[in-house]
Formats: C-alpha cells, structure tokens, sequence
C-alpha cells in the first residue's frame, strides 16, 4: 500500500483490540491495514488472562484450541476487589473457566490468525495525525508518509492519538493512587517469598510476588504501590526506585534484580464521550481506561472489536442497515461504563483503612451466597452483558424492566445439537445464525443467505444441563447474541432487515 492507494481500513494499535478487529474484519474480505508503533513487540504481559465471554469469543471464531495449548484454566468467582471465592454454580456458559494466557502469547496467537486471513500488520509505523472528510480518513505517520483508508479505528491506548486528533472528550477521575508492577529476577528463597507475601497482604491487598511467572524460574511478578503518583506515568520506574518501595512496604526486596520490564499504573477511570466520529471509531483503551482490578481491561477491548468488527464489515461492504455502525456506541459505551464503576468500587475495597476492611469482611460474606457471587462473576466475566435489540433499554446488562423474551439482547452459550454438532463450531465464518427448531424447518433465510445461515436442527442437554432454550426458533447476531425467537415468518423477516439490511435474492444458505 502506498500513499495514494486506499484500504478499507486502518486500525491503529496492533494488541489485542487491534487484533481482534484485524481478524474480524478480514473474515468479511474487508482490507485491514494494522498500523503498530512499537518495531518490536513488548515482552511486557499486563494483561494476564481471558475470562469466560473471552473464552467463548475464540471458540465462536475457532481460535479456543490454540489458546488452550499455551494456556490453564482457572476458577476463581468474584475475584472482586480481594473477595475471592468458589466458582458459583449455575453459570449460564459451556465454558466456566477463565484462561491464564500472558498478554504478549495473546497478541502472537491473534496476529497469526489475522495474518493467515490476509490482514497486513505494519510494525514500527506511528501515527501522527489525521484528518477526514465524506469519503475517507487520511492519515499521516511521524515519517511524514501519508496514508489513506475509507474507515479508521484508534485502538491505541489510553493515551491514544487518534482520540486526541479527533478532539473527543476524555472525562473521568484522575489517578489518586499509584502501583509499581514488573516482571524482576530474584534470589529470596520461594518459602521466604510465601511467608512474607502472606504476612504484608494481610493488610496491603496492593502487593504480591508471583514467582517463576509464566514458567519463568527464577523469575518474578512483583506488584507494590507506589510512594505517591508520578506526574508522567509513562516513564517507567527505576529499579532502586522499585527495590525501595519492596523495602518501605515489605521490609525486604526479594533480592530482586535484572528487570524483564518495569512499569506504573494508577487509579484513574475515565471513558471517551462518543466511540464514533465519521468514518473513525474507538475501541479498547483508547475508548475507557480503569485500574486493572477483576482483570477486565484486556477482555473489555478485545469484546469491544467482537461487537464492532462485523458492523463495520458491513458498512464497507454496502449492506448495513440504518443505525448498525451507531449501535456499536449505543452498545458498548454503557458496558464500559461499567467496568469503570465496577472498578472503582473494587479500588475502595483494596484500601488497608477500617472502612475497605469493614466492606471487604462484609462482602466476603455476602458471597457466600450463591446469588451474589453468580451476579459478581457474571459481571466481571461478561457473560450477564445483554444488548438492547429493541425489546429493552439500551444498555440494561442485568435484564431491568420488561426487556421482552429474557433471551432477546443475551449471548447464547455453545449448545450441542441433535445432528451432532455444537453451536459455537457454526460460527467460525463470523456470520448470522438461524437456529431453526419448528417442524421440518419451516423458516427461512432466503433473501439475507449471503449473511446468515439457516441450521435445521435441535438443541439437546449435555453435561451443563438444559441450555432452557424453549422457543422454535432464534436468530443469532454473528457476535452470538440473540436478536428474535419464536416462529412467526413476518417477524423474522423484520429482524432480518433490522440487523442485516435489504435481501437479495437467489442465494441458498442451508447448512
């Protein structure tokens, strides 16, 4: 691509948002240039998992297996500021496990798969600055190439470029506190690194030690608060300046030396007023940032990309509806608003002062109960988000007042079917799903074949018990939420039209 050729789209931010899009776009035949700043990536993993929507997000893509292979599965309900517990029961997902895959492996495995479906990922190109105008987006690079695409999306961090450059708002709270984080070799004995670790936490929920991280021997993630706020977290912290805070907070530091990486984060939450501008969008850090309490950051973008990705596809491609690319804001704005409040409440929880305690001791109660800590988990998981498809209030994640049939806006677990398959395996091509359960498949698609698929069959119970599907049919966005049930002909054709435009006909899509 040179600069006067246009793409379809330049994502800017080459991580796991970034990625994300990059493979879901391509999967439409959308041109997708990535524009990465860094020439090399990072060996920095902040981001240390995917939690069970994640999870279910790279089965729906056919991506699972790979991350299974570099990854274990953990258990943990509420992880909710220090409130651990057991995994409650009743979870409405086939896949009740979150995954303990570094950042840096999650950004491998995504660019492989956006490269293998033909993305170009350009490493060392920093955007400087853009403009656009009715047809397109150009867009400059500290190089002074300039570039072009028809649609651009800033998925580059809270400090993002494209964000500033299009004059969004930013509000939020600034960071009250600080916390130093890296990855660190060490000589302290592992028992010694134990004993103390569970001493200082006992009161500092702010500090660990995880030593041979990532199967690493002799290596350590080492989390301290810091000694106030820098005034430039992106400088990262010197190792004295590491060390001293392990000694003032610990009383020792681990013989902690040679760091793989050092960094600072604090508490600040703030989120982008709008997600759209024109033909420029926003998604992950870029669009909200949050303290890393509940482990939601990595998992809010690449969810961000999951909603976004096959909207944008369709604006390109000339099929998408009035309104489609506008309800990725109408969508995901209010779920990033509240991971922001949800994590501000987890840092109040954190705090070592007598309220956070009391609140902590009184919350690790409530937990016990199986309703709270299911509601807690499904939130940090994201598996409870439900959409407003026009049977509810936008952005009413926990069901609220008469949102119509309670399956309308909510993702639907991977189910077997009586031909043998399973759901999630019908939706590795990224496309929408007629789930026909009447008599002989009485449904059709014909006229939206192009974009959705008709599946002929049943759902049947396994291990996880009855899915409690009981409608004759439902139709499945291509990001698995459900946007109608029931079997009435007119009104499948309306939701049909809502969500994938105008039909064409002549087109069969029996699978």
């Amino acid at each position: 691509m040179d600069g006067r050729s246009t793409v379809d789209v330049i994502v800017v931010g080459g991580g796991p948002t970034g990625l994300m899009l990059a493979c879901e776009l391509r999967l439409h035949g959308v041109g997708v240039v990535v524009l990465e700043r860094l020439a090399e990536r990072t060996a920095e993993s902040r981001g240390r998992g995917l939690h069970a929507r994640s999870v279910e997000i790279m089965d729906q893509r056919g991506l699972l297996e790979r991350f299974l292979a570099v990854s274990e599965k953990f258990r943990v309900g509420g992880l909710f500021g220090g409130v651990m517990a057991a995994w409650p029961d009743g979870m409405d997902t086939a896949h009740p496990y979150g995954l303990a895959t570094p950042q840096a492996v999650t950004e491998r495995l995504l660019e492989e798969r956006a490269r293998e479906l033909g993305a170009e990922i350009r490493c060392g190109h920093e955007v400087a600055g853009l403009e656009q105008d009715a047809d397109g987006v150009d867009v400059e690079l500290a190089d002074g190439t300039r570039l072009r695409s028809r649609y651009l999306v800033g998925c580059d961090g809270g400090r993002s470029t494209v964000r500033k450059a299009l004059g969004v708002g930013f509000p939020g709270e600034p960071a009250t506190v600080e916390t130093l984080i890296g990855d660190l070799e060490f000589t302290e004995d592992r028992a010694k690194v134990a004993e103390v670790v569970e001493r200082v936490r006992r009161t500092e929920l702010r500090f660990g030690v995880a030593p041979d991280i990532d199967g690493r021997a002799g290596v350590a993630r080492m989390i301290v608060p810091a000694d106030g706020v820098a005034e430039d977290r992106s400088t990262p912290p010197t190792l004295e300046e590491f060390r001293a805070r392990l000694r003032a907070v610990a009383g020792t530091d681990f013989g902690a030396h040679s760091p793989h990486w050092l960094s600072r984060f604090g508490d600040a939450t703030r989120q982008a007023e709008r997600y759209r501008v024109g033909r420029v969008l926003l998604a992950g850090d870029a669009a909200h940032i949050h303290p890393p309490t509940g482990g939601q950051g990595l998992n809010l973008g690449v969810q961000d990309a999951f909603n976004l990705g096959w909207k944008l596809a369709a604006e390109v491609d000339g099929w998408a509806p009035e309104g489609l690319l506008d309800s990725y804001h109408a969508e995901r704005h209010p779920v990033g608003a509240r991971v922001l409040t949800n994590t501000r409440a987890q840092m109040t929880l954190l705090g070592a002062a007598p309220g956070p305690t009391a609140l902590r001791e009184l919350l690790t109660r409530l937990m016990e109960f199986d309703e709270v800590n299911r509601y807690i988990t499904g939130m940090i998981t994201a598996v409870d988000v439900r959409y407003d498809v026009g049977a509810g209030r936008a952005g009413d994640q926990d069901g609220g007042q008469d949102s119509g049939h309670e399956l309308l806006g909510r993702r639907l677990r991977d189910v077997p079917l009586s031909d043998g398959r399973r759901l999630y395996g019908l939706m590795h091509t990224g496309r929408g799903l007629l789930l026909d359960r009447t008599d002989g498949g009485r449904l059709s698609v014909d006229g939206w074949a192009d974009r959705v698929d008709h599946v002929v069959a049943d759902i049947v119970d396994d291990e996880d018990g009855d899915p409690g599907v009981d409608v004759p049919a439902l139709l499945l966005r291509p990001d698995g939420h459900v946007v109608w049930v029931g079997e009435d002909r007119q009104e499948l054709e309306a939701a049909l039209t809502r969500w994938w435009g105008t039909p064409r006909w002549g087109e069969a899509g029996e699978r």
